[in-house]
């Protein structure tokens, strides 16, 4: 599928062909419930757990399809991209999976444990300033001098459509839903969602869940036009990111709404997963939980799904560690 601006170039024909393409390489991941949560949150709620996903993040399902849908000539020249961690890590894996070259623009300030596991899933790394600017320069600059394919962590289509995979898998199993909450940073994840939810439970409400210091996206739905730069402060490393074109007119098309978490409550929500479900999840996965809790009026009585997109935690740097270390200190 050839890289398109327009929101329709993506459909849920491409979703269903995504599926089936990276069936043999992206985990078909489960889905969990807890009652104790469920009471807390006035809902029944029904988590997709992509924190155990291939990469330990939904990122491997939109790697995997971009990379598998090269033609071969294209293919052997490698893929290149930039990424603060997940989607480094699951383009370096989708490469191995075939056999072909990676290349990797990682930011500075980029999570130690991410960038180690984008090395050690074999990709060639390659730093670079913090700065949205920075990171595409340097992506195009690696893509010019090896030829390798530039596959964008949230505005490729081949990416979109595989993100949109677990969204399929969670209504498969679990039924139309009142609403689904996925998370939003670049918009990969929710805007393939989106697609998803439209085709398989056209009823439900689609809600991007958003740290307040990173709130580009909500603002940017309600001015009903994407937002310019902005300087992101939030424990979310996934989500520090401006919303895709492509992405946004995705949410708009699809009516998509937007709720905004401080990362108070979203470190309250990542406790609560590991300590509710037993699943070891990131900021950036938990604000899907913060989201519903925080905002009880849009969920309360429903059956609402939520994409938990990943684990990958940097265990040397608990965001409750201080507070941890001090309770542990009194007798």
């Amino acid at each position: 599928m050839a890289a398109d601006s327009h929101a329709g170039a993506i459909t849920f024909a491409n979703v269903e062909e995504a599926a089936a393409r990276i069936a043999a390489h992206a985990q078909r991941t489960p889905v969990l419930r807890s009652r104790s949560l469920d009471l807390l949150a006035g809902a029944e709620l029904h988590f997709k757990i992509e924190a155990l996903q291939r990469t330990g993040a939904f990122k491997f399902r939109g790697a995997s399809n971009a990379v598998w849908s090269l033609p071969d000539e294209v293919a052997r020249r490698g893929v290149v991209t930039h990424s603060s961690g997940n989607h480094g890590a699951a383009l370096a894996l989708a490469a191995r999976t075939r056999g072909i070259a990676a290349h990797v623009v990682v930011p500075e300030g980029a999570v130690r444990s991410k960038v180690a596991a984008i090395e050690a899933y074999g990709a060639t790394v390659h730093r670079c300033a913090a700065s949205i600017a920075a990171r595409e320069e340097a992506a195009e600059r690696v893509r010019m001098q090896t030829g390798a394919t530039l596959v964008h962590p949230y505005t490729n289509p081949d990416v979109i459509a595989g993100q949109g995979t677990a969204a399929m898998e969670l209504l498969g199993e679990t039924g139309p839903l009142d609403a689904l909450v996925a998370p939003v940073g670049g918009g990969g994840l929710v805007s393939g969602t989106a697609i998803a939810v439209a085709a398989m439970a056209p009823r439900a409400t689609v809600w991007a869940a958003e740290p307040s210091g990173a709130a580009d996206t909500a603002e940017s739905l309600r001015r009903g036009e994407r937002v310019g730069s902005f300087v992101p402060d939030t424990i979310c490393d996934g989500l520090r990111t401006l919303v895709g074109e492509i992405n946004f007119s995705i949410l708009r098309a699809h009516r998509v709404q937007a709720l905004t978490v401080d990362d108070s409550r979203t470190v309250e929500a990542m406790r609560l997963i590991w300590q509710r479900l037993k699943i070891l999840v990131e900021p950036s996965a938990a604000i899907v939980l913060a989201a519903v809790l925080e905002h009880p009026a849009q969920f309360s009585g429903r059956r609402v799904g939520l994409i938990l997109s990943g684990g990958n935690v940097d265990l040397d740097a608990l965001p409750w560690m201080p507070l941890s270390a001090s309770t542990s200190a009194t007798p």
